[in-house]
């Protein structure tokens, strides 16, 4: 395996190969690994995340996985990188990680089958999630603003190539707490059929992620918290939870809500009451009649 690190050295955006604690670029230059600020792995022309994968998180969810994934799209200015800060804007309050996998595109793929998608990886990072519950209200649908405000997207730290992702444990750990610890063996599709889906009827270009879901336990958290995301293999990616500078503004748009659907979502229950007043519920349906 290698990992490829792109960091600001002498000011310029540079891709660097780990060799143990140094980032090596090209021309020799190197700088310590704890002293080099970085940039996210890739630059993706778009970000694509899988809404439910993990067995954990869809009994969680107390629901059932339809019988192929869905999914929704991160704005490119969501992107973040290894130790930057993730905003919660002056006004909101749910803020919730959720660590993943990334997948990394290396060439451009359309219409692969998933034996073939594979080729198609550059590599992996290692990614969170975060969602602003907020506007779930607003958003519930296309979750753009949940999902889609500005650092809410923190890849990294680096790229690594010839990582096998099977039977990996990911870790969530907020404030040096594991908050989710799960493994890739309970992901119902694998970083190939995801890659496979999506090129049926959208270019991946090189450097596209893909976000391949989270596992249960995905909760709010704090300006100040330390959220921290561990996959064995590809490393840790670490963000720091700041509060906006100014209030969302109160003259245009919806605002902020705290509806019991916003706070159920949050805290991580009740699939069943947002399934039977939105659109999903044909496709994930509830289990509690089961219990």
């Amino acid at each position: 395996m290698t990992e490829y690190r792109r960091i600001l050295l002498d000011g310029v955006a540079t891709q660097t190969v780990r060799r143990g604690d140094a980032l090596v670029a090209a021309d020799g230059r190197e700088v310590g690994v704890d002293d080099a600020i970085h940039l996210p792995p890739t630059e993706p022309t778009k970000i694509i995340a899988v809404h439910l994968n993990y067995a954990s998180r869809t009994e969680e969810f107390m629901t059932r996985l339809p019988a192929a994934p869905t999914y929704f799209h991160k704005p490119i200015t969501a992107l973040n990188s290894h130790r930057g800060a993730v905003v919660r804007p002056l006004g909101c309050k749910w803020l919730n990680f959720e660590g993943e996998i990334v997948i990394v595109i290396g060439r451009t793929c359309r219409n692969v089958s998933p034996q073939d998608a594979g080729d198609y990886i550059a590599g992996y990072t290692i990614g969170n999630d975060f969602g602003l519950h907020d506007f779930r209200d607003t958003d519930a649908g296309s979750m753009l603003r949940v999902k889609g405000s500005d650092t809410l997207a923190p890849v990294g730290p680096g790229l690594v190539t010839d990582w096998d992702f099977r039977g990996k444990q990911i870790r969530t750990i907020v404030n040096g707490v594991v908050k989710q610890d799960d493994n890739t063996a309970n992901m119902e599709w694998d970083m190939n059929y995801l890659v496979a889906d999506i090129a049926r009827t959208i270019t991946l270009s090189p450097g596209d992620i893909l976000f391949s879901g989270t596992p249960a336990f995905s909760r709010p958290v704090e300006p100040g918290d330390v959220v921290e995301v561990e996959v064995e293999g590809l490393g840790r990616l670490s963000n720091t939870i700041v509060e906006g500078p100014t209030p969302i503004r109160t003259d245009v748009g919806a605002q902020p809500t705290e509806s019991e659907e916003v706070v159920s979502t949050a805290l991580g229950g009740d699939w069943e009451f947002r399934g039977i007043r939105t659109p999903s519920k044909d496709l994930y349906p509830s289990t509690v009649e089961d219990k």
